[in-house]
């Protein structure tokens, strides 16, 4: 039965997750980036979606088992592609912070993400047609104009610090570069919505073993995230080796050494967190316009990514033109969650 106040409810809740996961890896000390992207991939990919998928999926291993063929070869290919876009998400907060590289990254992927669905299925014409359809488009038109906002304050920023107070903020502060990754990041990572979409068989089956809808998209995220594993494993092994940085997991005092694995694990479980409550709030949209939930969860993720950055004080030194800016992009976002979920509602028979 669909709810879109709870549906955009769980997606805050989801976006929240998404917002907040980098939080812990910014006070792991003395590894290296790759040592505890792989930590907390190994927590986010496999450990907690398994353990969900079990706890939810009345027999998981026969659903995965009756869908194997082509919706697992769809979900693994998307989960690969989002991978690496994972990957390089990860570079432009590195180089953009919190706050602009979320909002860049995050921008591109929502655009992908949200419109590329329904044009492939040809779908649409249909969405145009109608009046909860114009609703929901003119709310993701919104959704961008609150990222370009988030963006704009990103780029007053740069012209109003010195190089000294960039760094301050974040230490690898690289506007060029941080924007050239931030845009493959964004457009590689919406293939974890065509993953999804891709796995709605695996999900039917999974409610008809005994699955409740809500917790149907689990068995999903287990396949897509094995493509997202797969990419992430090999390339931070490979820094690992290219680095000499397998040390990492291994040396330090024990007290340091466990709280960063402690941190990037906790990372890891709170990055699952978004496709969680992601997957239940999507149920509760209704598979009308099943697509504007990723417009949702990106708008959320934007504007807790954005608090975040306020918190670790990323826009410390800038005016109070770019502060409003930054306020007003949030403000955008969050009335743009609402427009799209009105036109949800507008649908719901």
């Amino acid at each position: 039965m669909t709810n879109p106040a709870l549906g955009i409810l769980l997606h805050a809740i989801g976006g929240f997750a998404a917002g907040s996961f980098y939080a812990p890896l910014k006070k792991v000390r003395q590894w290296s980036w790759e040592s505890y992207w792989l930590v907390m991939g190994l927590a986010a990919w496999f450990v907690a979606p398994w353990g969900v998928a079990l706890l939810t999926t009345p027999d998981l291993f026969g659903v995965l088992a009756a869908s194997f063929g082509r919706a697992w070869a769809l979900c693994i290919l998307f989960g690969i592609l989002w991978g690496v876009g994972n990957l390089t998400f990860g570079l432009s907060v590195r180089y953009l912070g919190m706050a602009l590289g979320y909002s860049v990254a995050l921008g591109f992927c929502m655009v992908f993400g949200t419109l590329v669905p329904p044009i492939a299925r040809g779908e649409i014409g249909t969405v145009l047609s109608t009046t909860s359809g114009i609703v929901i488009l003119g709310g993701v038109i919104l959704c961008l104009g609150g990222i370009g906002l988030c963006g704009w304050a990103g780029i007053s920023k740069e012209r109003e610090l010195t190089e000294e107070e960039k760094r301050a903020a974040v230490s690898e502060f690289a506007l060029g570069k941080g924007f050239a990754v931030a845009a493959i990041a964004g457009i590689l990572s919406a293939c974890f919505a065509f993953g999804l979409a891709a796995g709605k068989p695996i999900a039917e089956l999974a409610i008809a073993h005994g699955a409740s809808p809500i917790y149907s998209n689990n068995a999903v995220l287990v396949v897509v995230l094995t493509g997202g594993l797969i990419s992430n494993v090999i390339w931070c092994v490979f820094l690992n080796v290219r680095n000499r940085s397998f040390k990492d997991y291994v040396t330090g005092p024990a007290t340091k050494q466990t709280l960063n694995y402690i941190l990037s694990a906790l990372a890891g479980v709170i990055w699952y967190g978004q496709f969680f409550f992601y997957g239940m709030g999507t149920t509760k949209l209704g598979e009308k316009f099943d697509f504007s939930s990723w417009s949702i969860h990106m708008a959320f993720i934007i504007v807790f990514s954005n608090l975040w950055g306020i918190a670790f004080h990323e826009w410390r030194g800038t005016s109070q033109r770019t502060k409003s800016l930054v306020w007003g992009g949030i403000f955008t976002l969050i009335v743009s969650t609402m427009v799209i979920g009105g036109g949800n509602y507008l649908s719901s028979p």
